[in-house]
């Protein structure tokens, strides 16, 4: 593994772990070179997958892409990372577990929106407000109200 300061390919490892709910190993490296210490994870990956987008481009999927997008909604909320963790790496076999290798960008979203309502309503409604574009407060006050317990009674 290279190293992330110097770039020193002979790095060591000092510590390997279980993480995720054993669906990753965490392992602490050292480089001999700069005496940098730095943290990778290995996760099993099942099948590339590729993110078709709305305006029909393709490109590969990016689990950190979609996690930096979770952890945006996620921020200053009282949610544990492990748990975001949890959450990101469920919403991964998920889609590795459809059998196709290509997914629609929207089939992402309608997925990490669902993991999000579960978890926490502000970082659901933070994550919808990019995810569905939302223009002006009109579109939150009729979202948020959606969320609220009997808005169909009034």
């Amino acid at each position: 593994m290279r190293c992330p300061f110097c770039g020193n390919v002979d790095t060591q490892v000092k510590d390997s772990r279980p993480a995720e709910d054993n669906v990753a190993i965490r392992r602490r490296r050292f480089c001999p070179s700069c005496g940098g210490r730095f943290t990778t994870y290995e996760r099993v990956q099942l099948r590339d997958l590729v993110v078709v987008k709305s305006n029909g481009r393709r490109e590969d999927f990016d689990r950190d892409k979609m996690a930096r997008s979770i952890r945006i909604a996620m921020q200053k909320r009282p949610v544990e990372p492990d748990r975001i963790e949890q959450m990101i790496s469920g919403i991964v076999r998920r889609l590795e577990s459809t059998g196709e290798t290509d997914i629609p960008s929207k089939a992402i979203g309608e997925i990490v929106m669902e993991s999000l309502s579960r978890i926490d309503n502000v970082a659901y409604v933070r994550f919808a407000s990019v995810y569905k574009n939302f223009q002006d407060a009109d579109d939150f006050d009729k979202f948020v109200s959606e969320l609220r317990p009997g808005a169909a009674a009034d």
